[in-house]
C-alpha cells in the first residue's frame, strides 16, 4: 500500500510552532497549491486548494526556523484524516498533510537558505540546492497550461 502526497505551493502564514507535552517538536501551517485552467469558453482561471501541513521533529524546527508566509516550498508526506465537531456542533473530517520531507523553493536571497529537508534517519538529508530554475518552474504542470 502507498499513501504519499507532493504539493509545490506557498505557506499561507508563518508556520505555527509548538513543543508537545512530552517534548516532541510540532510545525502546522497552511500550503496554498494553485493551478491555472482553462474554462470552456477558453478563459484562463487560476484555482487554489488549501491544505493543512504538519511537521514533526527536526523536521518542524526546520520549519519554523526557515519558513514563512509567502514561502515557496515542496512538501512529500501523507494524506492523514482527522474527525472533529464544528462549532454548530456537526461531525466534519477534515484530510491533511504529515510531511516527511520539505525542499525550500525560494531563491537563496530571499529565504536566506535554501535546501532539501527530511528527518534523520530518512534515505535523504540536508543537500543544498544547485538547481538554477526560475521560481516559476513548476514540474507538475501540464504542458498545455503554460503561459
Amino acid at each position: 500500500m502507498l499513501n504519499k502526497i507532493m504539493l509545490i505551493g506557498h505557506l499561507g502564514k508563518d508556520p505555527d510552532f509548538n513543543v508537545t507535552p512530552d517534548g516532541t517538536p510540532v510545525a502546522r501551517f497552511t500550503l496554498a497549491v494553485s493551478r491555472n485552467i482553462k474554462t470552456s469558453s477558453g478563459e484562463r482561471r487560476e484555482e487554489t486548494e488549501w491544505f493543512n501541513v504538519t511537521a514533526w521533529r527536526q523536521l518542524a524546527e526546520i520549519c519554523e526556523k526557515y519558513l514563512h508566509k509567502g514561502s515557496k516550498v515542496y512538501i512529500e508526506g501523507r494524506l492523514t484524516t482527522r474527525k472533529y465537531t464544528d462549532r454548530d456542533g456537526n461531525q466534519r473530517t477534515s484530510v491533511d498533510v504529515t510531511a516527511s520531507e520539505m525542499e525550500m523553493l525560494d531563491s537563496k536571497a530571499a529565504s536566506g537558505a535554501s535546501g532539501n529537508y527530511a528527518p534523520s534517519g530518512s534515505s535523504s538529508s540536508y543537500t543544498p540546492s544547485s538547481a538554477s530554475q526560475s521560481d516559476d518552474y513548476d514540474p507538475f504542470l501540464d504542458p498545455d497550461e503554460l503561459p
